[in-house]
């Protein structure tokens, strides 16, 4: 059993050995570890697209407003040990630099998805367009083509003028004056058949 093992092992061993640097195909590869964090890039968007929502509300204002009244309310009435931003409130305009400095990029990246859009928009209307001209000038040479099929059609007083052509040449030529299909109606134009 001992040698039988060994073998085992010399084989694999050997087996490995040969497969260095190559790479099985028929299995997928192991994630390699990332040192950053891996992030949804759409889920930021949308996320950045409902703060720049947000910021762009007067409800965002009404509430930057209170925060703003109630903290330098705080610093000025509060008793002195309770206070943390004293008065030329150095940490105030810390945090709203802070806060305009995250808000525009996230503005700027919610407008950019906002263009994406417009652009895919714009594309699917300018194809839709084109389509719309193409069935539009289609119908413009079938319609054309048919006018010109109904030019070329009889109708029925043309028929009928040359019936009563013919007959007048067939009066013509009889020899003894008979009528050779006499007519039941006046000569000329029908009253009827319109």
């Amino acid at each position: 059993m001992a040698a039988e093992r060994e073998t085992r092992e010399r084989a694999a061993a050997g087996a490995t050995a040969t497969n260095r640097g190559r790479t099985r195909l028929d299995q997928p590869k192991a994630p390699r570890r990332r040192l950053l964090p891996e992030w949804d890039p759409e889920a930021f968007g949308r996320l950045s697209e409902r703060i720049a929502r947000f910021l762009g509300t007067g409800r965002f204002i009404v509430w930057m407003t209170v925060v703003i009244i109630a903290w330098v309310l705080w610093n000025i009435f509060a008793p002195g040990d309770l206070r943390f931003d004293n008065y030329p409130f150095i940490f105030l305009t810390l945090m709203l630099s802070l806060q305009a400095s995250y808000a525009a990029p996230l503005i700027l990246l919610a407008q950019n998805r906002q263009d994406d859009r417009d652009k895919v928009n714009l594309e699917q209307d300018r194809k839709q367009n084109e389509r719309s001209i193409a069935d539009t000038e289609y119908l413009t040479r079938e319609i054309a083509a048919l006018r010109m099929g109904l030019g070329e059609v009889a109708t029925r007083d043309w028929i009928r003028s040359e019936l009563q052509d013919l007959i007048r040449e067939m009066e013509e030529r009889r020899p003894d004056g008979r009528v050779a299909f006499p007519s039941e109606r006046p000569r000329g134009r029908d009253t009827d058949d319109r």
